[in-house]
């Protein structure tokens, strides 16, 4: 089924989490079974990509229930990525993306990761006494959705955030930009279109919150999020920069979801992922894995008094 566990090297759940979501999407390992193999050991074990493709040939070829990501660990432990430490799952993802992408050789192949995963914006600044404006495209990885609205209000579900990520936001008092046209600083409006969405969507929901005493805590609260998610029907037509072509594939299911219980300064991450070949829910939990149901992955969801 390719439901194999990784067994924890070393406060490891974090990166096994976000390893079996990189290894059960059939859309990346088509990609990383295409690698170019470095030419010599030394260069093998330096290599992410490659030892990530070895790891996934151990999980498929082996009959045991959970294997070790230890060469791996040790192959990305070289790029500071260190063993017993507490990772936030979306900062680490950054790091094992940037370093996969890096490392393989073929334009074809990066031109293909970067399809993807990355999803395309366009920013705008607009001054609000002469109407200047400035636009910027630029990529991202992730769509950092915040929890809380600007008066710190929760936000109700997953589409009331991500509307809320678009909508665009007044730049006055202390936050003024300069424009060139006024000579001064002036209110500006800020705004975001959608140019591009990737083949593999990852949103990442921002339960943290930092205080005045630069105390960080996280943010637990009950937040849903629906199986399917249409971005034609959530946002308007000001806040999308495409073509028909282009908005009629923003349409997503739900393939995975990375969660974390705990606090903010220790926890632990397990992974709740739909195989895109049998289309059955699993729960990876390091080296357990077992099928689960809807409302199993519904736990996900926060409050603390939901247990996986």
């Amino acid at each position: 089924t390719g439901a194999i566990g990784l067994y924890n090297v070393g406060q490891s759940c974090c990166l096994n989490s976000l390893l079996q979501v990189f290894l059960m999407n059939i859309h990346f390992t088509g990609i990383l079974r295409r690698i170019t193999v470095p030419p010599c050991a030394a260069q093998k074990r330096r290599n992410v990509p490659y030892q990530m493709l070895l790891l996934l040939e151990e999980m498929q070829c082996g009959k045991q229930k959970a294997v070790s990501p230890i060469n791996l660990a040790c192959c990305l432990s070289v790029y500071r990525v260190k063993l017993f430490v507490q990772y936030d799952a979306a900062q680490l993802f950054l790091t094992l993306w940037n370093l996969i992408k890096r490392q393989m050789k073929n334009p074809e192949l990066v031109e293909e990761l970067s399809y993807l995963y990355t999803i395309c914006v366009q920013e705008h600044l607009a001054c609000q006494k002469c109407s200047f404006e400035t636009k910027r495209n630029s990529s991202m990885l992730t769509l950092p959705l915040p929890v809380l609205d600007s008066n710190s209000h929760v936000l109700k579900t997953v589409e009331d955030c991500l509307q809320y990520f678009f909508h665009p936001e007044e730049l006055t008092d202390h936050n003024m930009c300069f424009c060139e046209r006024c000579g001064r600083k002036t209110p500006f409006l800020q705004s975001m279109k959608l140019v591009h969405l990737p083949q593999t969507l990852t949103i990442h929901l921002k339960r943290f919150c930092f205080e005045k005493s630069a105390y960080i805590h996280k943010l637990s609260h009950y937040l849903p999020f629906p199986q399917e998610l249409d971005f034609n029907a959530l946002l308007t037509e000001n806040q999308c920069q495409a073509d028909d072509n282009e908005k009629a594939a923003w349409q997503y299911e739900l393939f995975a979801v990375v969660a974390h219980s705990g606090s903010t300064s220790c926890g632990h991450y397990c992974a709740y992922i739909r195989s895109l070949t049998e289309c059955k829910w699993y729960c990876f939990n390091d080296s357990e894995v077992c099928q689960v149901s809807w409302d199993d992955v519904k736990c996900t969801y926060g409050h603390s008094n939901l247990h996986w």
